[in-house]
């Protein structure tokens, strides 16, 4: 049994054990020692990754009340050695932890709903409720939650007995049996968990809810605290600048001048339309009765491509090909009435090194060839 410092102090960065056992295992050492400050992966939160005397920790996890030191090199059974743990990363995790209990303490508090599900990610943290939640929830308890981390509660932790436990009031995921540890944020949250936490929840600094999505019969937020807090908004707010300068916006006022932007691309896009239709209708016109004919035009969003092929079929009297596009990738479209085009289509996807295909009397795609290979493939058509 590995005497678990890191629930005697979860702020010691370094410490001395003596290794019980070393073995190897696929090209990687796995070591117990009598005593440990390093975290083992679990309920939620990853494991600790440090230096063990000259060696890597790269993972640590628990087994039959065993630390067992997953690290990229042996260390000599019986020697005392010393840890160290990489702290940046599990101070973060501890922010991460402390902020996830106290968000979920208010919200269930107030909604009377179950957190079913927490993981602490690479950039966020995920909760899951059992319960719908709108945005204006989101930001009562983002408030709710921050203002209690700046009112610098102090952690309380304690291992209840039977009894004691049996009249407790405390969250779990689970059913619990033997010693359970409760972790208790005085009027926030009391919750059974075996993580690492900071001691009072100014150290958490903020909290940041992210998003919210249905999921299952409720909803996962994503979150960040701490330091990932500041750097999210940070990066948010890089860009929103990044906006207000391309639009001569004020950075408060980029949402309404995207609004107005969007309505000028609205117009545009309406007057491009009717302009682009009647070029389709005035091409149309010219090209009555010619028979087969192939244009080439410059790039085009599938809608017009289609239009200008339908509206040229109608008055030509024979198959029409449009192909939109450059410099070796072109999109196709090519119909004519009371024909079936589909052999037509392989052939030219076998060609023209293309895909694509459709109905009798309309086939599409895209090739990648030139203009050159276009046009001699469809003189050998005539």
């Amino acid at each position: 049994m590995t005497e678990k410092l890191f629930y005697e102090d979860p702020f010691l960065k370094e410490f001395s054990g003596t290794v019980l056992d070393c073995r190897e295992e696929k090209g990687q050492w796995i070591v117990t020692l009598d005593r440990t400050a390093f975290y083992p992966e679990g309920g939620g939160q990853p494991a600790d990754h440090g230096i063990l005397g000259n060696v890597k920790v790269f993972d640590t996890r628990e087994k039959n009340e065993e630390i067992l030191h997953f690290c990229d090199g042996p260390v000599d059974i019986g020697e005392t050695v010393t840890g160290t743990v990489d702290w940046a990363r599990r101070f973060d995790f501890m922010q991460q932890h402390s902020g996830e209990h106290i968000v979920s303490g208010i919200l269930c508090g107030k909604f009377g709903c179950e957190n079913v599900g927490f993981h602490i990610g690479h950039e966020l943290v995920t909760i899951d409720f059992n319960t719908e939640l709108s945005t204006e929830d989101l930001i009562f308890v983002e408030n709710e939650a921050n203002r209690y981390i700046w009112a610098d509660q102090k952690i309380q932790i304690a291992w209840p007995s039977p009894t004691e436990l049996e009249n407790m009031e405390y969250r779990s995921k689970k059913a619990l049996s033997g010693a359970v540890r409760i972790v208790r944020w005085p009027e926030a949250d009391c919750c059974a968990c075996c993580g690492t936490h900071v001691r009072s929840s100014g150290q958490v600094g903020m909290v940041k809810l992210i998003s919210c999505q249905k999921f299952r019969d409720g909803v996962r937020i994503e979150m960040a605290a701490g330091e990932r807090a500041l750097k999210w908004i940070n990066r948010i707010a890089e860009q929103n600048t990044r906006v207000s300068q391309l639009l001569s916006a004020k950075p408060d006022e980029t949402a309404a001048a995207v609004e107005r932007l969007q309505k000028e691309i609205y117009t545009l896009r309406g007057r491009v339309a009717e302009l682009e239709e009647g070029d389709f209708i005035r091409k149309a016109e010219e090209l009555t009765g010619k028979g087969n004919v192939l244009l080439i035009e410059g790039a085009m969003a599938g809608d017009s491509l289609r239009k200008l092929c339908g509206l040229v079929k109608e008055r030509c009297g024979g198959r029409c090909a449009v192909f939109a596009g450059g410099d070796g990738t072109y999109q196709y479209a090519v119909g004519q009435n009371g024909a079936d085009l589909r052999s037509l289509a392989k052939e030219l996807n076998e060609k023209l090194n293309g895909r694509g295909g459709g109905k009798p009397e309309f086939v599409q795609g895209s090739v990648k060839a030139g203009e050159a290979e276009i046009r001699e493939f469809f003189l050998s058509k005539r």
